[in-house]
């Protein structure tokens, strides 16, 4: 008897077991309903823009540079100090070139000789004059030359202390071996010290740069941009300017040079642009600050806009597939705007009140 119900608990054990993998496996395979996340339109501003990246300098910079060559002798600025035109920046001492030197002392000896010749002839032809010995034109032939004898000692001597010390008696307080700023503004950087050699500027060389001066209130953004996108701007577009060494702060500015010519850049071709920045005066800029500037193609605001990541296309068809029910959607065709790349400016087919399907797989069903 026993045998028998153990035989009869153990069938029925077997039955359950069989039906119960059979109905594990059978809703394992089934595949539950897909639940998709959705987005609601939202009444934003779209900015359609393009942009360039560069630095800001200032509009007029000016590369002050000795008239003769010697050696700082005096610096009267440092680097950020404020300064207007005319002012002394550094005193040059002139060291002579031995040779002009030598030329210039022997030039002064033979006008020296040739004035006190001069004057000998003068004086002695004077008297005859007097005398009414000779005629007054036979006279006034050493008058001229006496003249002519002194100009040519004055200019010897002249050209003398040029040369020794850069500033002639005859000139009065003008002198070449003051430099002085031929502008108001910042200094931004003096690149020589009390005691550098300098050399002015000539037909075969620059000249040292004693220091750089530039008006800091009026400054401009200089930058590049790729030839796809130089076809969609033009003078007097704005621009928004994000310095990188100022936060939470942007700049505005107006495009007013796009340059004729590109130059090609690792592969690419760039063109120049350059724009006038609004300054803020509570935030400096110093000269030489990287930059990105947003240029503005297009721009609307407060307009009806979805993610474009809910959009779906069908041909030439732009539609979304609006939510009717639980788990249930339509389509639904649009008329779509400007965009700015994350979010289309919608035109007709949907209200602010509607829930979008967010398609499977798209950006912002990952980012949900």
């Amino acid at each position: 008897m026993f045998k028998k119900i153990f035989k009869v608990v153990l069938l029925l054990l077997l039955v359950g077991s069989f039906f119960w993998t059979i109905w594990f496996f059978y809703n394992k395979s089934k595949t539950p309903d897909e639940v998709f996340k959705t987005e609601k339109p939202a009444v934003t501003n779209i900015i359609r823009k393009t942009v360039a990246t560069g630095s800001v300098v200032p509009r007029r910079e000016v590369f002050v540079k000795p008239q003769v060559s010697g050696i700082i002798d005096e610096l009267y600025v440092v680097a950020g100090k404020m300064i207007k035109k005319g002012d002394v920046i550094a005193k040059v001492k002139i060291i002579p070139n031995m040779i002009s030197l030598n030329e210039a002392e022997s030039r002064v000896n033979k006008s020296q000789i040739s004035f006190d010749q001069a004057k000998t002839d003068f004086d002695r032809y004077q008297q005859l004059f007097t005398g009414k010995i000779i005629s007054p034109s036979e006279f006034q032939q050493y008058e001229i030359r006496l003249r002519q004898a002194r100009e040519e000692l004055k200019a010897a001597q002249d050209n003398l202390d040029l040369i020794k010390d850069g500033v002639a008696k005859s000139s009065g307080s003008a002198t070449n071996t003051l430099i002085k700023s031929t502008i108001t503004g910042m200094v931004l950087d003096v690149p020589v010290k009390e005691g550098f050699s300098v050399i002015e500027a000539n037909t075969f060389n620059e000249g040292t740069t004693i220091a750089s001066v530039a008006d800091m209130g009026e400054m401009i953004f200089e930058g590049k941009v790729d030839e796809s996108e130089v076809g969609k701007i033009k003078s007097g577009m704005d621009l928004i300017l994000t310095v990188g060494a100022i936060e939470n702060y942007k700049f505005s500015a107006k495009l007013e040079y796009i340059a004729p010519k590109g130059v090609a850049e690792n592969g690419a071709i760039q063109f120049q642009i350059k724009a006038a920045v609004k300054l803020d005066p509570d935030h400096f800029i110093r000269a030489g600050y990287s930059a990105n500037a947003d240029i503005i193609l297009e721009r609307k605001d407060n307009v009806l806009s979805v993610p474009e990541s809910v959009l779906q296309f069908s041909g030439d068809t732009t539609f979304v597939e609006v939510e009717t029910g639980t788990n249930t959607y339509r389509k639904q065709v649009l008329k779509t705007g400007i965009s700015d790349g994350i979010n289309i400016e919608v035109l007709n087919g949907i209200t602010n009140k509607d829930k979008i399907k967010v398609p499977a797989g798209s950006v912002a069903e990952k980012t949900s």
